[in-house]
């Protein structure tokens, strides 16, 4: 006698608790914030490094481009690590009372 159950209906939207719905929504709202910021950053770093002339020792070829946009990114995400600029705490502060209000009208 084989007993194997289908994961799909263990995953199903209609088997999971609704009450769990809301602590995703934002959890994913904390992630999504906390991308933001780290994008925002990105392209802070991105604009401080155009404002300096260009010149110096090395050529500037496609490889140090990439590596200067990875580094960057990098950066960017350690900087926004933990509590971070802020950016990504007051998103979430506003948007997550959207969510609520989303929820007590379903």
């Amino acid at each position: 006698m084989d007993l194997k159950i289908d994961p799909r209906i263990l995953t199903s939207p209609s088997t999971q608790p609704n009450v769990n719905r809301k602590t995703k929504d934002l959890e994913s709202l904390r992630e999504s914030s906390r991308e933001f910021e780290t994008l925002f950053v990105m392209e802070m770093f991105k604009a401080m490094r155009k404002a300096v002339p260009e010149g110096g020792l090395f050529e500037k070829s496609q490889s140090t481009e990439i590596f200067t946009e990875m580094m960057d990114m990098e950066t960017a995400k350690a900087t926004t690590q933990g509590k971070g600029l802020g950016i990504a705490e007051a998103m979430y502060k506003q948007m997550a009372k959207l969510v609520d209000m989303k929820k007590e009208t379903l």
